[in-house]
């Protein structure tokens, strides 16, 4: 399934240039236009779905070895010491473009990352969300 307005489709389909790094039949692998760093690639399912959750388990079956593929070309081709795999659902999540899409992130030792975690209140509200979550 193609959407003919989304970027990511016309990307895939070579409609609109971009700096290609792998492809096979289920999935492309492109240079981010706005890196967080040097060689920072969106790897894209051939199938139209906008979030995670859309996507058919077997399209996410087909799109995982291309994610794979390009990790190791960023770990031997960079080369860099390590990576960060980024996915991003809805507007509140940062996900800019509709369309699934996992970033691969190459990252260097001695090159600081800014997480900033939170923490929960004590560890009956943690044990609380999780017996929410499993649907207790």
């Amino acid at each position: 399934m193609i959407d003919p307005n989304c970027i990511f489709c016309k990307i895939q389909a070579k409609q609109i240039p971009s700096a290609l790094i792998y492809e096979d039949e289920h999935a492309c692998a492109f240079l981010d236009i706005a890196p967080f760093e040097k060689g920072h690639t969106l790897v894209i399912p051939r199938f139209h779905a906008e979030r995670l959750v859309d996507l058919p388990a077997d399209w996410l079956l087909r799109l995982m070895p291309a994610v794979q593929k390009t990790a190791a070309l960023l770990l031997t081709r960079l080369p860099c010491d390590g990576f960060n795999l980024l996915q991003s659902n809805g507007k509140c999540a940062t996900q800019v473009v509709p369309h699934v899409h996992f970033h691969v992130i190459p990252r260097w030792n001695g090159r600081d990352i800014r997480w900033l975690p939170g923490k929960y209140d004590n560890p009956e509200e943690m044990s609380a969300l999780a017996a929410r979550l499993r649907g207790a």
